[in-house]
């Protein structure tokens, strides 16, 4: 078909790079026009090697800044045009980018460093970009609510917080001697919401299991037993009884509040205050054959991470009327309001003021930090997962090769170039590591310089030198 423009012409079948190629012809014009009409400067934009992307997410309200930079026009200030394309659960997106279905994705931290080390999959994954801090609870049946009750102090008639996983051990010892199972759910066997579980429930003293080479069940030796459940399934499986509690992002938690079929009891910034939560992840073979495309997603992910937390998250409620659209996370407003906006919802009716629970961009939530990384790999390494001790160079050595804080700074100093960022929003200076810390529920210090000294400060879990043979520990 002829492509025609004309003031009476319709255009048909006619493409956005038909459009450019026809423009071409009148550049000549805009030439001799700059010259006599001279325009205010302005970026240069990154001739970006790939303009057409699609980007995987799953449902969950920490998939914002990937809507956000869409809806608000970041990824085409850019010169990227994307479609961003729910999954079904986190196997189907891995599976998406590793074979180039997707170009980019939402990603759990734990899912680019899994791949590099060949754990469940191989493929060499990396991430310029932390997505957010924070964002995850754990919820409990009402019955088990009501059993847990009776050992959590009360002050002005409500618990006080945060809950302690001691709370539930007595009632997984009642499920043990009327034995019964106690069933917990959790996102994927390498989510954040696997190792904060197993961090809470280790803390209180209860068991979480073990994976090994020959059984990834990861309930070797469980007090409590670990399965995977998608996210947006969670308050139904919990609702059916095949589970009595689980650990998920948001608004998963708060559904289950508002259906009236569950109690969150804590929440992960209370487990480990700030940590670090989603990733944007990539091949490294998309980073090495578009490195300009690279820098600007990065770019428009950091401006819309700066707008979700600008002016003390004045743009939430705008953020929850996107995020409740079908095409992203498709829950009620009021659902996605209770966490976004600043506030938890616990117990029916004990709303408390949780400015933090997601953190978009404050703390330098969107810096890709080393120690970040070398965190996930010593839960990986403390529940088996990674079988055998490994030296703290490797720990180091692997975080660098999938964490890319060179391209955040280079995203981040051309938007500050541009007048779209502040210079002092951004951690320069960062060797990779942040400062040691023990705003950890049991209190316990980590030291990402130090994994294996970590690991071994752990009460529950397999030390340094420890690998599992069988059904038991042995080293």
């Amino acid at each position: 078909m002829t492509k025609r423009i004309g003031t009476d012409t319709l255009l048909k079948d006619f493409t956005r790079r038909d459009f450019l190629a026809s423009s071409a012809l009148t550049a000549g014009l805009f030439v001799a026009a700059k010259t006599l009409f001279p325009i205010p400067a302005r970026a240069e934009m990154l001739a970006v090697e790939k303009d057409e992307l699609k980007f995987g997410f799953i449902k969950l309200t920490d998939m914002a800044p990937l809507a956000v930079a869409k809806e608000l026009g970041y990824f085409e200030d850019e010169g990227l045009y994307v479609t961003l394309e729910p999954q079904a659960n986190w196997k189907v997106l891995l599976d998406g980018v590793i074979t180039g279905q997707l170009d980019g994705a939402h990603m759990l931290a734990g899912q680019p460093l899994a791949a590099t080390i060949g754990y469940g999959t191989k493929a060499e994954l990396v991430t310029p970009f932390s997505m957010d801090l924070n964002g995850n609870g754990i919820t409990v049946s009402n019955a088990v609510w009501e059993m847990m009750k009776a050992h959590i102090p009360v002050a002005d008639g409500k618990p006080v917080h945060p809950i302690k996983a001691d709370a539930l051990k007595p009632v997984i010892d009642k499920f043990k001697a009327e034995g019964k199972p106690f069933n917990m759910g959790m996102v994927f066997p390498v989510s954040t919401h696997n190792y904060e579980l197993r961090y809470w429930l280790a803390s209180g003293g209860i068991n979480p299991g073990f994976y090994s080479p020959d059984d990834i069940s990861g309930q070797i030796k469980a007090d409590a037993l670990l399965s995977v459940t998608p996210p947006p399934q969670m308050p139904a499986t919990l609702e059916a009884g095949t589970i009595v509690g689980y650990c998920v992002g948001e608004p998963w938690n708060q559904a289950a509040v508002f259906k009236g079929i569950g109690v969150p009891v804590i929440t992960d910034y209370e487990i480990w205050k700030n940590n670090p939560e989603k990733v944007f992840g990539m091949t490294k073979e998309f980073t090495e054959k578009y490195p300009n495309t690279t820098i600007a997603i990065t770019k428009a992910l950091i401006r819309a991470a700066m707008w979700l937390d600008a002016d003390n998250n004045a743009n939430r409620l705008a953020a929850v009327k996107m995020l409740a659209k079908p095409e992203y996370v498709g829950a009620d407003e009021a659902v996605i309001a209770n966490s976004m906006t600043g506030t938890f919802e616990y117990e029916k009716g004990d709303k408390r003021d949780v400015p933090d629970f997601n953190v978009f961009f404050r703390h330098f939530a969107n810096y890709p930090y080393y120690s970040d990384a070398i965190w996930y790999l010593t839960q990986m390494r403390r529940w088996g997962q990674i079988p055998v001790g490994k030296d703290d160079q490797w720990y180091a050595d692997t975080a660098k090769s999938v964490y890319l804080p060179d391209i955040y700074l280079k995203a981040a100093k051309m938007l500050v170039d541009e007048g779209k960022a502040g210079k002092a929003d951004f951690p320069w200076d960062s060797d990779g590591y942040k400062a040691p810390t023990a705003e950890f529920i049991d209190g316990i210090a980590y030291d990402g310089k130090k994994p294996n000294a970590y690991i071994n400060s752990l009460s529950i879990g397999l030390k340094a030198k420890q690998v599992i043979q069988g059904t038991e520990i042995a080293g």
